[in-house]
């Protein structure tokens, strides 16, 4: 969709009795005002900890809250019908709905199993450091509060490569099952980045990947999303997605849009992974959220080569930008927080220009009660209509200062002007258009600053000390 907005519609502490899926549909219309055109919602499915989980430690699958599993028939977002009624209701007002895939691990076995294990090396899992050894580890996934309805699948141990607990001898280390190596074609930190947490699923194995994938069809037919978000792809072997989207899509007859969450900074390890996936997925750009961070807390920090070696200025047609997640709050192990004195320049690098495919936190437009994050609606709402109204035609950079920097949308109806700094603020003659010369231009954010357009189509434009501003013609 054209200047299309994602809304990652939760944070990390959305809390059970909110009851996201009817809170979120409450808000349907407001959703829609604003201008998201899809919305991403949490893993739908039970987790080991039952209504307090996330959703990413996967328990069962095809539980979308139907069944007492865990301590309760509700996941921590609500029940089964609450999750359908939400979809049904957002897709009905034409935002469409993606679903959070999480299908590298699984948690919360109904028994254990015994099986012969060598330890490895936490920190280069290549790395053999013991013997042979019969450890008891928790792989044997029967689901009996869900008694095979849907699917009869039981998961043994032969259906995972490895595990993080012995509960014999009650030792937390990595261990790989015996006859079992490490997927390849994933993240090469730890010398192979396979193994994250959990029972790890075998990707190699025929059994694993069927049952995984009908449980994919099931999900589908069931929910009828129109996208996906995958989890943690950087520790599952690109070929299982690479040869999986395609064969969706054509089932489906869908464009079934999706993108992976691989988490590194380095630019080039996310183009490594499209190339292996063969482009069939987008890519969120966690290299420009860290340079957001980067330009947050120094202030000699280059604005100029804020887009540099970011996937966004790589392969523009792969790249969610997003400025905060559930990952990047403060309390969070990847925390990155991106302060509030910054946080109307990034959204406006990612919502006021044309490459991109720019993603809202829930916890900036709704606030985070738990780590007193105030709510940034305002402001988002007023950078997103903006966007809806001026952010087209043609693009014309002005990062030519280490400091102030800009950027215009222009054609010849419309036009909108952007400076901002994470320093000292100051002028930026940019073009705008001829066609608007001699009419005033004033900030969107602050009326008392107008600019009047010269005869060449230029004007120069003022941004306080670490601010922004966007200019658009005066209404008369």
């Amino acid at each position: 969709m054209k200047n299309g907005i994602l809304l990652q519609g939760f944070h990390w502490y959305i809390k059970p009795e909110e009851n996201l899926w009817k809170k979120l549909k409450e808000n349907v219309d407001e959703y829609k005002q604003l201008g998201f055109s899809a919305l991403w919602l949490p893993p739908a499915y039970k987790g080991v900890g039952g209504k307090n989980d996330n959703g990413y430690g996967v328990y069962d699958l095809y539980d979308l809250g139907e069944f007492n599993q865990k301590g309760s028939i509700e996941t921590k977002y609500g029940t089964k019908d609450d999750y359908l009624a939400c979809i049904e209701a957002f897709q009905n007002k034409g935002i469409d709905i993606y679903g959070d895939i999480v299908l590298n691990h699984k948690m919360g076995a109904d028994g254990t199993e015994i099986v012969n294990a060598r330890e490895v090396n936490r920190h280069n899992t290549n790395e053999i450091i013991s013997n042979d050894e019969q450890i008891e580890v928790y792989t044997l996934f029967t689901f009996p509060g869900r008694n095979k309805k849907y699917s009869d699948f039981i998961w043994h141990w032969y259906h995972f490569d490895g595990i993080d607990y012995d509960e014999k001898t009650h030792r937390n280390t990595i261990f790989l099952f015996d006859h079992k190596s490490w997927d390849q074609e994933v993240d090469d930190e730890n010398g192979n980045y396979d193994y994250l947490m959990g029972t790890d699923l075998d990707f190699s194995n025929e059994e694993t990947v069927q049952e995984v994938t009908s449980w994919l069809h099931w999900y589908l037919d069931i929910t009828h999303i129109k996208g996906l978000r995958l989890d943690a792809v950087k520790h599952i072997p690109a070929y299982f997605y690479q040869e999986l989207l395609p064969k969706l899509r054509q089932d489906y007859q869908e464009e079934l849009f999706t993108v992976g969450e691989y988490w590194h900074g380095d630019v080039y390890h996310l183009e490594n992974y499209l190339k292996e996936v063969n482009f069939e997925m987008s890519l969120f750009d966690v290299p420009l959220h860290y340079h957001f961070y980067d330009a947050s807390h120094s202030e000699n920090y280059d604005m100029s080569h804020i887009f540099d070696q970011t996937l966004v200025s790589m392969y523009p047609s792969n790249a969610v930008t997003f400025v905060d997640n559930h990952d990047t709050e403060p309390s969070q192990s990847l925390a990155s927080f991106i302060p509030d004195e910054f946080k109307g320049q990034a959204y406006c690098l990612i919502l006021l220009r044309k490459e991109g495919y720019p993603c809202v936190f829930y916890g900036d437009l709704e606030g985070i009660e738990y780590e007193n994050i105030s709510s940034k609606k305002a402001i988002l709402q007023k950078i997103m209509s903006l966007r809806k109204e001026y952010n087209n035609g043609y693009q014309d950079d002005y990062f030519d200062h280490p400091h102030l920097i800009g950027w215009t949308r222009h054609d010849e109806f419309k036009s909108m002007a952007v400076v901002l700094t994470n320093s000292t603020g100051g002028i930026k003659s940019m073009y705008v258009g001829k066609n608007f010369s001699n009419c005033y231009f004033v900030n969107a954010f602050n009326s008392s600053q107008r600019v009047c357009i010269n005869e060449e189509g230029y004007g120069d434009f003022y941004c306080e000390d670490k601010n922004f501003a966007v200019y658009v013609k005066e209404q008369s």
